[in-house]
C-alpha cells in the first residue's frame, strides 16, 4: 500500500469512527453529554470540541492559512449535535483533500507554530495519519464516559472499519 492510499484509508476511517461515536453520543441525554467528569477535557462535549479544534488547527496548517485559537480546546463548547455538523463538514473536507493529494506534496514539509508555544514540523502525511491517531486516542475517552453514563459505545477500531468496508 502506497503513503496515499494509506492516508486516504486512515482519512476515510476517521470520518467513519467520527459518525458511529456521535450516533452514540447523540443518543445520550444531553446532561450526561455535558457532565463535568474526571478527565482531561471535563466532558464528553469538551473532549468531542478539542478533537474538532486539533482539527480545524491543522486544516489551517496545511492550507497555510491562520485558525485564530489561541488553545487546544475553546472556552465555550458549541451545543453537539451544531459540533456534530461542523465536525462533519470538516471530516469531508479531509477526506477530499487527502485524496487529492500527490506522493510529492504528502511529502512536503510545513512547519508552523503550536498554539501553546514552539514551533513545529510535519509533512502532510504525517499530518494526516496525527489526526487519525489523535481521534482514536480521544474516542477512547469519549467510550470511557459513556460506559459511566451507562451507554454502550459502538466499536470503532480500525479492523471493524476494514470488514465493514470490503463487506466481510
Amino acid at each position: 500500500m502506497s503513503m496515499k492510499e494509506t492516508v486516504v484509508m486512515m482519512t476515510c476511517y476517521r470520518a467513519w469512527a467520527n459518525a458511529r461515536t456521535y450516533e452514540v453520543v447523540l443518543s445520550a441525554p444531553e446532561g450526561e453529554i455535558t457532565k463535568a467528569r474526571k478527565t482531561h477535557f471535563r466532558s464528553i462535549a469538551y473532549t468531542l470540541n478539542h478533537v474538532y479544534v486539533i482539527d480545524d488547527i491543522f486544516r489551517a496548517h496545511l492550507t497555510g492559512s491562520k485558525h485564530g485559537y489561541t488553545g487546544r480546546n475553546t472556552p465555550v463548547c458549541p451545543p453537539v449535535a451544531a459540533l456534530w455538523q461542523k465536525q462533519k463538514a470538516l471530516d469531508a473536507w479531509y477526506v477530499e483533500y487527502a485524496k487529492g493529494l500527490d506522493e510529492g506534496a504528502l511529502d512536503e514539509m510545513i512547519t508552523f507554530d503550536f498554539v501553546d508555544g514552539g514551533q513545529g514540523a510535519m509533512t502532510r502525511a504525517e499530518m494526516l495519519l496525527h489526526l487519525a491517531t489523535h481521534t482514536q486516542y480521544h474516542r477512547g475517552f469519549v467510550g470511557d464516559m459513556l460506559n459511566q453514563i451507562p451507554i454502550k459505545p459502538i466499536p470503532t477500531d480500525l479492523p471493524v472499519y476494514l470488514r465493514d468496508m470490503r463487506g466481510n
